[in-house]
């Protein structure tokens, strides 16, 4: 049977787990492991990058990887696709364009994402419907020097969020969660009272190249997230 870096990694977690490898410890190399396994070193090597992505070991250059005394928790949120997300909930998924345009980059957004004066960015908001009621209000900025493609795209049947998530990658990702207050333009799309307390994620997504995007979903209330560690 061939051993694949996730038989690797469970070992190793389930050594940890129980004391073999206790807080501290040293682990063997990678060579000495891919013996032990009888596997090639590059499947062990992606096994200990996983679980030091994961915050349960700690790798050194020339002093080797140890158990982490405390390991880092780490809270993963995906990027979900809205219509798949709503569908999940077995409702009917609607999708509506509000407003779609390449302007100047506006002073805020310019030093939020480090970007030139003058450089054009495409604005696109729309919303997300759930068996006819609001679910999501989408507020997004997209840099077309990073994703070109948006300049050919309508988004009229849909939205940017499916669209990004096909066409481009990212390397980095910040995520913010928030509580706020519904203006009136808001509160007009999701069928609420000014002044209500609205649930915002605002997510920014990089590439080497520079920034792609930065959006700021807004939910009715009653919405929430859900991860687990």
């Amino acid at each position: 049977m061939t051993v694949t870096f996730k038989d690797v990694k469970a070992d190793l977690l389930d050594q940890i787990a129980q004391g073999v490898m206790p807080p501290g410890s040293l682990l063997p190399n990678e060579t000495d492991l891919a013996a032990r396994y009888g596997c090639a070193r590059a499947t062990v090597n992606r096994a200990m990058r996983e679980l030091a992505e994961e915050g349960i070991v700690e790798r050194k250059r020339k002093a080797g990887t140890r158990v982490r005394s405390a390991p880092i928790r780490q809270a993963r949120f995906a990027i979900p696709v809205v219509r798949e997300e709503i569908e999940a909930q077995g409702a009917d998924y609607r999708y509506s364009l509000i407003q779609h345009r390449k302007q100047d980059v506006p002073d805020w957004l310019r030093a939020r994402l480090s970007l030139r004066r003058g450089q054009k960015i495409v604005h696109v908001v729309c919303m997300h419907w759930a068996d006819g009621v609001p679910y999501q209000h989408e507020d997004r900025w997209i840099n077309p020097e990073v994703v070109p493609g948006v300049l050919r795209a309508s988004f009229a049947t849909s939205g940017p969020n499916e669209w990004l998530l096909a066409e481009v990658p990212f390397s980095n990702a910040e995520i913010s969660f928030m509580a706020i207050e519904a203006d009136q333009d808001l509160a007009d799309h999701l069928d609420c009272a000014p002044g209500t307390a609205l649930f915002r994620t605002e997510r920014t997504t990089w590439l080497p190249d520079g920034p792609i995007t930065l959006v700021r979903l807004t939910h009715r209330q009653g919405h929430r997230i859900t991860t687990r560690y």
